[in-house]
């Protein structure tokens, strides 16, 4: 048998490593070593697979955190990059406040109606204007940071409510 040849059918159990170590040169009646480690995750890969889990399995409730996360990163990049689209972000941001004027034309509301329309027209203001304000001066600058943390907590707390209710 040349030292190349593997054992054919042996088949290690889940979670062990089989390190195969060649005959050594000159010694052909001898066997080759064969040295079997099991594996033993650590405590950090634990806990990182349990955080991961549990994300992937509260994926739709944690909708808002996704979108919060990536707003951050985003006026990030692109504060470093382009720092004058926030000038074109601020005027984007008046689209809810329009949305709200068009809505109560077209289908006038009243009651809790009106008060969701204002209520999602007035966090997705504020939203854009952070985005606006993130993109030119910087996510972390000044009180942006305490604000992102705000319209973060109120978004995942009004989607949590409405995801109940409905």
């Amino acid at each position: 048998m040349s030292s190349r040849t593997r054992a054919r059918g042996l088949k290690s159990a889940a979670g062990v490593h089989t390190v195969r170590i060649p005959r050594q040169r000159g010694r052909r009646s001898a066997q080759p070593f064969v040295i079997v480690v099991p594996e033993q995750p650590s405590l950090t890969r634990e806990a990182a697979g349990w955080a991961g889990r549990m994300l992937w399995r509260h994926r739709g409730a944690l909708a808002p955190t996704g979108l919060a996360v990536f707003a951050l990163a985003a006026a990030g990049v692109l504060h470093a990059t382009e720092p004058w689209t926030g000038l074109v972000l601020a005027v984007l941001a008046a689209g809810p406040a329009v949305w709200v004027l068009l809505m109560q034309h077209r289908r006038p509301g009243t009651g809790s109606a009106l008060a969701w329309r204002i209520g999602l027209a007035a966090l997705a203001t504020v939203g854009g204007g952070w985005f606006a304000a993130a993109a030119g001066f910087g996510p972390l600058t000044g009180p942006l940071g305490l604000l992102w943390l705000l319209i973060w907590g109120t978004a995942q707390t009004v989607w949590l409510i409405v995801r109940r209710t409905h």
